[in-house]
Protein backbone atom coordinates (compact mmCIF):
# COMPACT_ATOMS: atom_id res chain seq x y z
CA UNK A 1 0.00 0.00 0.00
CA UNK A 2 1.18 3.80 -0.90
CA UNK A 3 -0.01 6.66 0.86
CA UNK A 4 -0.41 10.21 -0.87
CA UNK A 5 -0.83 13.45 0.92
CA UNK A 6 -4.20 15.33 0.68
CA UNK A 7 -5.61 18.13 2.35
CA UNK A 8 -9.20 17.72 3.51
CA UNK A 9 -10.95 20.30 5.47
CA UNK A 10 -7.90 22.27 5.76
CA UNK A 11 -5.61 19.53 7.15
CA UNK A 12 -3.07 17.72 5.47
CA UNK A 13 -3.66 13.88 5.56
CA UNK A 14 -2.24 10.76 4.20
CA UNK A 15 -4.65 8.27 2.44
CA UNK A 16 -3.68 5.26 1.67
CA UNK A 17 -3.82 3.94 -2.11
CA UNK A 18 -3.77 0.31 -3.76
CA UNK A 19 -1.14 -1.00 -5.50
CA UNK A 20 -3.12 -0.79 -9.20
CA UNK A 21 -4.28 2.47 -8.16
CA UNK A 22 -0.67 3.91 -7.41
CA UNK A 23 0.50 2.43 -10.67
CA UNK A 24 -2.15 3.86 -12.71
CA UNK A 25 -1.73 7.54 -11.39
CA UNK A 26 2.20 7.41 -11.55
CA UNK A 27 2.89 4.14 -13.69
CA UNK A 28 4.03 6.95 -16.44
CA UNK A 29 6.74 8.43 -14.76
CA UNK A 30 8.43 4.96 -14.28
CA UNK A 31 8.14 4.43 -17.64
CA UNK A 32 9.88 7.23 -17.95
CA UNK A 33 12.81 6.06 -15.80
CA UNK A 34 12.91 3.19 -18.04
CA UNK A 35 14.98 4.42 -20.83
CA UNK A 36 17.75 6.47 -18.41
CA UNK A 37 17.73 3.12 -16.53
CA UNK A 38 18.23 1.33 -19.12
CA UNK A 39 21.04 3.70 -20.91
CA UNK A 40 23.24 3.30 -17.32
CA UNK A 41 23.33 -0.06 -17.15
CA UNK A 42 24.00 -1.09 -20.44
CA UNK A 43 26.50 1.70 -21.04
CA UNK A 44 27.76 2.67 -17.69
CA UNK A 45 27.06 -0.85 -15.67
CA UNK A 46 27.80 -3.36 -17.88
CA UNK A 47 31.30 -2.15 -19.12
CA UNK A 48 32.80 -2.15 -15.53
CA UNK A 49 33.02 -5.69 -16.11
CA UNK A 50 36.16 -4.78 -18.05
CA UNK A 51 38.10 -3.39 -14.79
CA UNK A 52 38.82 -6.69 -14.73
CA UNK A 53 41.67 -5.83 -17.38
CA UNK A 54 43.47 -3.99 -15.01
CA UNK A 55 44.26 -7.54 -13.21
CA UNK A 56 44.62 -9.59 -16.12
CA UNK A 57 47.15 -10.34 -18.45
CA UNK A 58 47.17 -8.05 -21.43
CA UNK A 59 44.33 -9.60 -23.86
CA UNK A 60 42.08 -7.33 -25.96
CA UNK A 61 41.06 -10.89 -27.73
CA UNK A 62 38.95 -13.07 -25.09
CA UNK A 63 36.89 -11.81 -22.21
CA UNK A 64 38.67 -10.25 -18.98
CA UNK A 65 36.91 -13.16 -17.02
CA UNK A 66 38.55 -15.72 -19.34
CA UNK A 67 41.88 -14.21 -19.11
CA UNK A 68 45.20 -15.28 -16.82
CA UNK A 69 45.75 -13.30 -13.76
CA UNK A 70 48.67 -10.69 -14.21
CA UNK A 71 51.86 -11.29 -12.11
CA UNK A 72 52.53 -10.26 -8.58
CA UNK A 73 48.88 -11.19 -7.74
CA UNK A 74 46.90 -9.20 -10.34
CA UNK A 75 49.07 -5.84 -9.71
CA UNK A 76 51.45 -6.53 -12.52
CA UNK A 77 50.38 -3.44 -14.51
CA UNK A 78 49.89 -0.67 -11.10
CA UNK A 79 53.23 -1.74 -10.31
CA UNK A 80 54.78 -1.26 -13.82
CA UNK A 81 52.79 2.12 -13.81
CA UNK A 82 54.28 3.51 -10.91
CA UNK A 83 57.75 2.48 -12.27
CA UNK A 84 57.05 4.40 -15.59
CA UNK A 85 58.69 7.61 -15.87
CA UNK A 86 56.21 9.32 -18.56
CA UNK A 87 53.17 8.18 -16.13
CA UNK A 88 54.67 9.48 -13.34
CA UNK A 89 55.30 13.13 -15.55
CA UNK A 90 51.94 12.96 -16.93
CA UNK A 91 50.53 12.54 -13.21
CA UNK A 92 52.39 15.35 -11.93
CA UNK A 93 51.14 17.35 -15.10
CA UNK A 94 47.70 16.13 -14.18
CA UNK A 95 47.38 17.49 -10.55
CA UNK A 96 49.12 20.66 -11.12
CA UNK A 97 47.22 21.41 -14.48
CA UNK A 98 44.46 21.23 -11.91
CA UNK A 99 44.74 22.52 -9.33
CA UNK A 100 45.44 25.93 -11.11
CA UNK A 101 42.14 25.22 -12.91
CA UNK A 102 40.61 25.37 -9.52
CA UNK A 103 42.38 27.66 -8.02
CA UNK A 104 42.24 30.22 -10.86
CA UNK A 105 39.14 28.85 -12.82
CA UNK A 106 36.36 28.07 -9.63
CA UNK A 107 36.43 31.12 -8.60
CA UNK A 108 36.24 32.69 -12.08
CA UNK A 109 32.25 32.45 -12.47
CA UNK A 110 31.18 33.31 -8.61
CA UNK A 111 33.45 36.75 -9.59
CA UNK A 112 31.54 36.92 -12.88
CA UNK A 113 28.26 36.31 -11.48
CA UNK A 114 28.34 39.18 -8.53
CA UNK A 115 29.82 41.51 -10.95
CA UNK A 116 26.32 40.69 -13.19
CA UNK A 117 24.24 40.63 -10.77
CA UNK A 118 24.88 44.30 -9.51
CA UNK A 119 24.10 45.76 -13.00
CA UNK A 120 20.90 47.90 -13.56
CA UNK A 121 20.89 48.06 -17.11
CA UNK A 122 18.98 44.81 -18.11
CA UNK A 123 19.84 45.61 -22.07
CA UNK A 124 23.73 45.75 -21.29
CA UNK A 125 23.91 42.90 -18.71
CA UNK A 126 21.88 40.20 -21.45
CA UNK A 127 24.29 41.65 -24.38
CA UNK A 128 27.68 40.47 -21.54
CA UNK A 129 25.63 37.74 -20.99
CA UNK A 130 25.33 36.02 -24.19
CA UNK A 131 29.17 37.06 -25.11
CA UNK A 132 30.69 35.03 -21.76
CA UNK A 133 28.49 32.44 -22.78
CA UNK A 134 29.45 31.68 -26.40
CA UNK A 135 33.14 30.52 -25.92
CA UNK A 136 31.53 27.64 -23.91
CA UNK A 137 30.34 26.04 -27.55
CA UNK A 138 33.36 26.10 -29.20
CA UNK A 139 35.41 23.59 -29.76
CA UNK A 140 39.47 23.19 -28.17
CA UNK A 141 39.81 22.14 -31.71
CA UNK A 142 38.71 25.55 -33.02
CA UNK A 143 40.28 27.33 -29.91
CA UNK A 144 44.08 26.05 -30.46
CA UNK A 145 43.73 27.25 -33.99
CA UNK A 146 42.55 30.39 -33.26
CA UNK A 147 45.22 30.68 -30.22
CA UNK A 148 47.85 29.41 -32.54
CA UNK A 149 47.04 32.08 -34.84
CA UNK A 150 46.70 35.23 -32.19
CA UNK A 151 49.61 34.02 -29.79
CA UNK A 152 52.19 33.16 -32.34
CA UNK A 153 55.63 34.18 -31.40
CA UNK A 154 56.72 35.88 -35.07
CA UNK A 155 53.60 36.33 -36.72
CA UNK A 156 50.83 36.48 -34.00
CA UNK A 157 48.33 39.54 -33.92
CA UNK A 158 49.20 39.91 -29.94
CA UNK A 159 52.81 39.58 -30.55
CA UNK A 160 52.71 42.01 -33.68
CA UNK A 161 50.95 44.28 -31.84
CA UNK A 162 53.51 43.85 -28.50
CA UNK A 163 56.51 44.69 -31.08
CA UNK A 164 55.10 47.48 -32.41
CA UNK A 165 54.95 48.82 -28.89
CA UNK A 166 58.47 48.27 -28.05
CA UNK A 167 57.99 44.57 -26.27
CA UNK A 168 59.42 41.50 -27.14
CA UNK A 169 57.52 38.84 -28.30
CA UNK A 170 56.21 36.57 -25.49
CA UNK A 171 56.27 32.60 -26.38
CA UNK A 172 53.18 32.30 -25.20
CA UNK A 173 52.64 28.29 -26.63
CA UNK A 174 56.75 27.65 -26.80
CA UNK A 175 57.67 27.89 -23.37
CA UNK A 176 56.60 25.23 -20.59
CA UNK A 177 55.76 28.23 -18.02
CA UNK A 178 54.04 30.64 -20.80
CA UNK A 179 52.18 27.36 -21.92
CA UNK A 180 50.71 26.53 -18.55
CA UNK A 181 49.74 30.04 -17.65
CA UNK A 182 48.18 30.46 -21.28
CA UNK A 183 46.31 26.99 -21.33
CA UNK A 184 44.81 27.94 -17.99
CA UNK A 185 43.54 31.50 -19.20
CA UNK A 186 42.07 29.75 -22.12
CA UNK A 187 40.23 27.30 -19.88
CA UNK A 188 38.85 30.38 -17.41
CA UNK A 189 37.89 32.46 -21.06
CA UNK A 190 36.14 29.14 -22.06
CA UNK A 191 34.22 27.87 -19.37
CA UNK A 192 33.89 30.90 -16.79
CA UNK A 193 30.54 32.01 -18.74
CA UNK A 194 29.01 28.86 -19.03
CA UNK A 195 29.48 28.34 -15.62
CA UNK A 196 27.91 31.82 -14.21
CA UNK A 197 24.50 29.88 -14.98
CA UNK A 198 24.36 28.23 -12.22
CA UNK A 199 25.09 31.47 -10.06
CA UNK A 200 22.91 33.49 -11.32
CA UNK A 201 20.78 31.05 -11.03
CA UNK A 202 21.12 30.52 -6.93
CA UNK A 203 20.96 34.43 -6.59
CA UNK A 204 17.38 34.46 -7.73
CA UNK A 205 16.69 32.40 -4.64
CA UNK A 206 18.08 35.14 -2.60
CA UNK A 207 15.45 37.32 -1.13
CA UNK A 208 14.91 40.82 -1.79
CA UNK A 209 14.26 41.60 2.05
CA UNK A 210 17.33 40.53 2.98
CA UNK A 211 18.56 43.05 0.75
CA UNK A 212 15.82 45.83 2.13
CA UNK A 213 17.27 45.20 5.64
CA UNK A 214 20.63 45.53 4.67
CA UNK A 215 20.09 48.97 3.27
CA UNK A 216 18.17 49.91 6.37
CA UNK A 217 21.41 49.09 8.50
CA UNK A 218 23.12 50.85 5.98
CA UNK A 219 25.07 48.74 4.63
CA UNK A 220 26.73 49.88 1.08
CA UNK A 221 26.94 47.61 -2.18
CA UNK A 222 30.06 45.80 -0.77
CA UNK A 223 28.85 44.99 3.24
CA UNK A 224 25.38 43.63 0.65
CA UNK A 225 27.35 41.47 -1.44
CA UNK A 226 29.56 39.91 1.66
CA UNK A 227 26.77 39.50 3.84
CA UNK A 228 23.96 38.95 1.79
CA UNK A 229 24.74 37.48 -1.38
CA UNK A 230 27.53 35.32 -0.95
CA UNK A 231 26.03 33.29 2.24
CA UNK A 232 23.45 33.01 -0.17
CA UNK A 233 25.61 31.07 -2.88
CA UNK A 234 27.52 29.28 0.37
CA UNK A 235 25.91 25.77 -0.32
CA UNK A 236 26.24 26.33 -4.13
CA UNK A 237 29.84 27.09 -4.24
CA UNK A 238 30.63 24.30 -1.76
CA UNK A 239 28.72 21.50 -3.31
CA UNK A 240 30.32 22.50 -6.82
CA UNK A 241 33.90 23.00 -5.09
CA UNK A 242 32.98 18.77 -3.45
CA UNK A 243 32.40 18.07 -7.16
CA UNK A 244 35.46 19.77 -8.80
CA UNK A 245 37.66 17.94 -6.23
CA UNK A 246 35.87 14.60 -7.23
CA UNK A 247 37.69 15.54 -10.71
CA UNK A 248 41.36 16.73 -9.91
CA UNK A 249 42.88 13.59 -10.98
CA UNK A 250 40.63 13.42 -14.13
CA UNK A 251 41.72 15.26 -17.59
CA UNK A 252 40.29 16.57 -20.63
CA UNK A 253 42.05 14.66 -23.82
CA UNK A 254 41.12 17.41 -26.27
CA UNK A 255 42.45 20.70 -24.83
CA UNK A 256 46.01 19.76 -23.46
CA UNK A 257 46.52 17.12 -26.98
CA UNK A 258 45.14 20.31 -29.12
CA UNK A 259 47.11 23.36 -27.64
CA UNK A 260 50.57 20.85 -26.93
CA UNK A 261 53.48 20.85 -29.39
CA UNK A 262 57.33 19.11 -28.91
CA UNK A 263 58.59 22.44 -26.95
CA UNK A 264 56.26 21.95 -24.39
CA UNK A 265 55.32 18.22 -23.66
CA UNK A 266 57.40 18.45 -20.25
CA UNK A 267 54.49 19.88 -18.84
CA UNK A 268 51.55 19.30 -21.73
CA UNK A 269 51.57 15.91 -21.47
CA UNK A 270 49.00 14.27 -19.03
CA UNK A 271 47.18 11.03 -18.10
CA UNK A 272 44.82 11.04 -20.65
CA UNK A 273 47.74 11.40 -23.53
CA UNK A 274 49.43 8.90 -21.72
CA UNK A 275 46.43 6.38 -22.37
CA UNK A 276 46.02 7.55 -25.55
CA UNK A 277 49.96 7.14 -26.19
CA UNK A 278 49.95 3.43 -24.71
CA UNK A 279 47.02 2.06 -24.88
CA UNK A 280 45.45 3.24 -28.21
CA UNK A 281 48.63 3.31 -30.08
CA UNK A 282 50.50 0.46 -28.06
CA UNK A 283 48.13 -1.57 -27.30
CA UNK A 284 49.31 -2.15 -23.71
CA UNK A 285 45.20 -2.16 -22.64
CA UNK A 286 45.98 -3.62 -19.31
CA UNK A 287 48.39 -1.24 -18.48
CA UNK A 288 45.91 1.70 -19.55
CA UNK A 289 43.28 -0.07 -17.86
CA UNK A 290 45.23 0.24 -14.69
CA UNK A 291 45.88 4.18 -15.03
CA UNK A 292 42.11 4.54 -15.26
CA UNK A 293 41.48 2.80 -12.40
CA UNK A 294 43.93 4.55 -10.34
CA UNK A 295 42.57 7.58 -11.37
CA UNK A 296 38.97 6.79 -10.78
CA UNK A 297 39.70 5.60 -7.19
CA UNK A 298 41.80 8.82 -6.34
CA UNK A 299 38.96 10.79 -7.75
CA UNK A 300 36.18 9.12 -5.04
CA UNK A 301 37.96 9.41 -2.28
CA UNK A 302 38.33 12.97 -2.93
CA UNK A 303 34.80 12.70 -3.58
CA UNK A 304 34.03 11.57 -0.40
CA UNK A 305 36.44 13.53 1.66
CA UNK A 306 35.46 16.52 0.18
CA UNK A 307 31.80 15.85 1.13
CA UNK A 308 32.63 14.33 4.50
CA UNK A 309 34.77 17.59 5.46
CA UNK A 310 31.69 19.98 4.40
CA UNK A 311 29.07 17.75 6.35
CA UNK A 312 31.90 18.50 9.42
CA UNK A 313 31.48 22.30 8.77
CA UNK A 314 27.43 22.26 8.85
CA UNK A 315 27.37 22.28 5.09
CA UNK A 316 24.56 19.60 3.02
CA UNK A 317 27.46 17.92 1.31
CA UNK A 318 26.72 16.22 -2.11
CA UNK A 319 24.38 13.45 -0.60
Amino acid sequence: MKKEMVVNDGRIVAKRLSWSNYMKRYGTLYLLLLLPLVFFVVFRYMPMAYILGAFKKNNIIKPPWEVAWAKNNGFEWFIKAFKNRDFLFSLRNTLTLNLLDLVVGFPAPIILALLLNELSFNGFKRVTQTIVYLPHFLSWIIISGLALRLLAPNDGLVNILLHKAGFEAIPFLNKPNWWVGTYVALGVWKEAGWNTIIYLAALTGISPELYEAASVDGAGRFRKIWHVTLPGLRSTIITLLIMNLGRILGSEFDRPYALSNKLVTSVSNVISIFVYQNGIKGSQFSLTTAVGLFQSVIGVIFLLGANTLAKKFGERGVW
